[in-house]
């Protein structure tokens, strides 16, 4: 067993895409229209593994999405994470595109973390896991 894809509950897909492609520098993968009007099956990658694990930008339509994403949010637990080289200069890279930081670079054990809203209603931590951990 292996993991392909995992997702995030979105408000917007079409803004979703815009903030993880346009801001953050993934490549959208998939983009098709769901039955029934129910959104679109639309993932991204990351350019470093095109072929790699799939973020699909889920629609929040579910009641219970919503409430779930709101007490995360209000409680500031990310929604998931992403790994960086660097998370100092990715930081200084995302807040030069405008990106809402929650906090800045912190040292946790044997990572750095530091945590943005994604504009879609969640917040995003990425990390650096020191070398040799």
């Amino acid at each position: 067993m292996k993991i392909t894809m995992t997702s995030v509950l979105v408000d917007d897909q079409a803004n979703a895409l815009e903030f993880y492609v346009g801001v953050l520098g993934f490549v959208k993968k998939m983009d098709m229209e769901l039955p029934g009007g129910a959104g679109r099956w639309l993932t991204v990658v990351s350019p470093e593994a095109p072929d790699g694990v799939q973020l699909l930008l889920e629609p929040d339509g579910h009641p219970a999405s919503k409430t779930f994403k709101k007490a995360i949010f209000a409680d500031g637990i990310p929604a998931t994470s992403f790994e960086v080289d660097d998370v100092q200069k990715e930081y200084e890279r995302l807040t030069e595109r405008g990106v809402a930081f929650r906090s800045k670079p912190t040292k946790a054990g044997p990572t750095t973390v530091a945590v943005f809203e994604d504009t879609c209603g969640n917040l995003i931590q990425i990390h650096q896991v020191a070398a040799g951990s």
